[in-house]
């Protein structure tokens, strides 16, 4: 064998050698690879962990920017931007919630729950027909609630808007969550976030990253904390007063001496009401109310206007779902009866909440449940009517966000609303309640301005239906109340004259309780007489024209010149019962003739009066036997009958 050919022993064992010493690496690095993989995975199961513990701690704002980094990471993506898209519903900002909604209803397998929760937070962005499309996805995945039921059979054009507001930011808001604004016996109560370092609380409330809520008292310019020992270092407020100015009610977080909040066995810290007494001006003597419970929540306290019934929000057991709202009737000294539920007409089977009662027992309550604009919505109904409906505030008291605490000011038509829509934290707003707009105005003839009885008039709504119909009055007038900063289209008829549409707005109109519109109708050209001229009327026996005859024709004649140079006409002349028949025809002849020649030597052409005719006593204007003086002269005339107009 050729010698070129052979192999070195000696190189074949360098050659294997090597192919070790390079698997060795491998399988190191591969080793390392493991190990390495190990430590990232065990990484991002401890910030998972870190994550779902801060969610669960009810600590959304830190929850949310643990989960965007493990999604980042591409560590659990799906399930991630469920806790994320829960967690902006939680903090009530849906702009930021649908982000991750609209990724979430995609995933395979998703819960219907969250198409749900995905509608809900596109009403929050007004995003309304999508919201529809999946609440009708959660229905068919069977979830048939009523309230879903109401959403998906209504429009925003249902919510009826009956009153009407003027809204103002409130002047007392700070950087952080201020609402709840509440009067009694002159003096403004707040409840407030705000860090100014006079409050005993500083503790930050992990949930949203502000400080706990506190009540502040409004003087002018100045907001301070309350005085007393209503303020602890939990969530305090909203607040109720009763009228003698004795007793406060109030929301506190269920607490452990004063210095810790107590858990339920979900660990959940519950809302409780307590009273305090008022003591020279500051808040002492708090005591739990006795219908509070460890397990559940009692909140959002509010005394009837006779201080008779506490009215409150709970979601205790046997509710009709979320939060619902409830009464009791205070018996005495800290003592009660029974917590009555308001019924499944006012509760729904998501949260009510913030009820307020007027005067007059009107009830106004916020409520996620019905048909609204967007989240919270403001709503009232009349409890002493058992048929009262639900009524939607409407904007701009409620918008595509959170609307809620309407308190009105005793015997005024002021108050206050919060909201969180100018942004991420809740305001006070001021509004005023203006007193109904009235719409009025007169129908006329639009040639000689008589005014025109029976006309009717239709209002329209936004939906082209009729929301209103009119009639005019004996002398042409109209009225009705309508809502501010609308448009209305309208059309006004009447059997003599042309019909009218147009518009009337009621924009732009400030605090003003009256719109004037007035409407002018045309005579249409088959009316048998001309509406704006009056009967012309002869003495007894007579044909002349007499000066008050002349006026009318002097009219006829200024408006078959000037205003309708083509209308053509018909004379028909009469007389009353006196003498015979043949007589008669013949006097009725010569009063046409006398009308005819009027018009004619005044300016109007001859073939623009087609006929002037005498019909004698067969067509008498009041059939009488034995006529008094008014009746024959009723009797005695010419009349004017419409044959062309354009």
């Amino acid at each position: 064998m050729n010698s070129d050919l052979k192999i070195p022993s000696t190189n074949l064992l360098d050659f294997s050698n090597q192919n070790k010493t390079i698997m060795k690496n491998f399988n190191y690095l591969i080793l390392l690879l493991i190990i390495g993989n190990s430590f990232v995975v065990s990484a991002q199961n401890s910030k998972q962990r870190k994550a779902d513990r801060l969610y669960n701690d009810l600590a959304y704002v830190e929850a949310v920017e643990v989960y965007k980094e493990l999604i980042e990471k591409d560590f659990n993506t799906d399930y991630n931007k469920q806790q994320i898209a829960d967690s902006y519903t939680k903090l009530r900002r849906p702009q930021d919630a649908v982000v991750y909604y609209e990724d979430v209803v995609k995933q395979p397998n998703v819960s219907p729950e969250y198409y749900f929760k995905y509608a809900q937070a596109l009403r929050g962005v007004k995003r309304y027909e999508e919201s529809r499309t999946w609440l009708a996805k959660y229905q068919e995945s069977g979830k048939n609630t009523s309230d879903v039921n109401e959403m998906l059979s209504n429009d925003m054009s249902k919510i009826k808007m009956k009153d009407d507001y003027t809204l103002e930011k409130a002047k007392f808001n700070s950087d952080f969550s201020d609402f709840g604004a509440y009067e009694k016996n002159g003096i403004t109560y707040l409840i407030s976030a705000r860090n100014d370092g006079m409050s005993k609380s500083k503790k930050i409330y992990s949930w949203n990253g502000e400080p706990f809520l506190d009540v502040y008292v409004v003087n002018q310019e100045m907001v301070t904390p309350l005085q007393g020992d209503v303020n602890s270092i939990l969530h305090d407020g909203p607040i109720s007063i009763s009228n003698d100015g004795k007793y406060m009610y109030f929301t506190r977080n269920n607490l452990i001496n004063n210095k810790e909040g107590k858990r339920d066995k979900n660990a959940t810290n519950n809302l409780k009401i307590y009273r305090a007494t008022n003591q020279n001006g500051s808040w002492k003597d708090v005591v739990e109310l006795p219908f509070n419970n460890n397990d559940y929540s009692v909140g959002h306290p509010s005394l009837s206007p006779d201080d008779k019934t506490l009215y409150f929000a709970s979601d205790m057991p046997g509710g009709k779902g979320g939060t619902d709202l409830y009464k009791v009737e205070i018996t005495g000294d800290n003592t009660y009866g029974a917590a009555v539920n308001l019924g499944d007409k006012i509760n729904t089977s998501l949260d009510e909440a913030f009820p307020f009662l007027t005067k007059d027992n009107e009830l106004y309550f916020s409520s996620n449940g019905h048909l609204g604009l967007g989240l919270m919505d403001i709503f009232k109904t009349d409890l002493k009517d058992t048929n009262a409906e639900i009524i939607n505030l409407g904007a701009p008291i409620n918008s595509s966000k959170d609307d809620f605490a309407y308190f009105q000011k005793s015997e005024v038509n002021t108050g206050w609303i919060s909201s969180n829509r100018d942004g991420i934290n809740d305001d006070v707003y001021g509004f005023n309640l203006l007193k109904p707009l009235v719409l009025k105005g007169t129908v006329s003839d639009d040639v000689n301005n008589q005014p025109i009885p029976n006309a009717t008039i239709r209002l329209m709504g936004e939906d082209d239906k009729q929301i209103a119909f009119l009639e005019t009055d004996s002398i042409g007038k109209y009225q009705t109340i309508i809502s501010r900063d609308t448009k209305y289209p309208f059309e006004a008829k009447h059997i003599e004259y042309t019909e009218k549409s147009g518009e009337i707005s009621s924009f732009d109109l400030g605090t003003k309780e009256e719109l004037i519109y007035d409407i002018e109708l045309s005579p249409i050209p088959d009316v048998e007489y001309l509406a704006e001229i009056n009967n012309i009327y002869f003495d007894f026996d007579k044909s002349n024209i007499r000066p008050d005859a002349a006026r009318e024709l002097d009219k006829l004649v200024e408006l078959m010149t000037d205003k309708y140079p083509e209308l053509v006409i018909e004379i028909g002349s009469h007389t009353d019962f006196r003498g015979s028949d043949q007589y008669n025809e013949g006097l009725a002849i010569r009063r046409a003739d006398a009308t005819y020649k009027y018009l004619v030597e005044h300016g109007v052409a001859p073939e623009r009066i087609v006929a002037h005719k005498g019909y004698g006593e067969k067509q008498p204007a009041v059939e009488c036997d034995k006529c008094n003086a008014k009746q024959h002269q009723l009797n005695r005339r010419s009349m004017f009958k419409v044959v062309k107009m354009k």
